[in-house]
């Protein structure tokens, strides 16, 4: 399955309530099922590169997603950490750094969040919630979007982050 994600399908249903404006940045609702996250965090941990552990700059009890060799630009990863792209939550929900040109897209069809520390100009503006995805089809936009962060962080190149799934 092929996925735009300059031009995505528009999720299902009304966003999830979360915690808007206010840190830290919680989903409140719609969360993924046991078997879509496991799906997800196996998909995450596949990736080149990719280690995983607590996070550094969110609860511990969220997942990680490190590299063993980033070479993004700054605005790639979740600082302060020189190397964390985006982490899991227990939920299912992602906070996560995705390239500049997909961030409208994907808030206009109702898949993400800005971030809002996001927001202070010391952090970069790529900074998102990704939603739980919440079945299969939402489980293959959130892979794919994991899959652009994953780029930008590991290449230099801003091109080859905004390539689609």
């Amino acid at each position: 399955m092929t996925i735009d994600l300059t031009d995505p399908p528009p999720r299902s249903g009304p966003r999830p309530r979360t915690t808007g404006l206010e840190i830290p940045h919680d989903q409140l609702d719609q969360f993924s099922p046991s078997h879509i996250r496991a799906a997800l965090v196996a998909r995450a941990q596949s990736l080149t590169g990719v280690f995983t552990g607590p996070s550094q700059v969110s609860e511990p009890a969220s997942l990680a997603l490190r590299l063993h060799e980033p070479a993004g630009p700054w605005a790639a990863f979740l600082h302060p950490s020189p190397d964390e792209f985006g982490h899991i939550h227990r939920s299912g929900f992602l906070h996560l750094t995705v390239p500049e040109p997909l961030i409208e897209p994907l808030e206009r069809a109702g898949w993400i969040e800005p971030h809002p520390i996001s927001r202070r100009p010391q952090w970069p503006d790529t900074i998102v919630m990704l939603y739980a995805p919440r079945d299969e089809t939402e489980l293959a936009v959130a892979v794919a979007v994991l899959h652009a962060s994953w780029r930008q962080a590991t290449t230099a190149s801003t091109e080859a982050s905004t390539e689609t799934e």
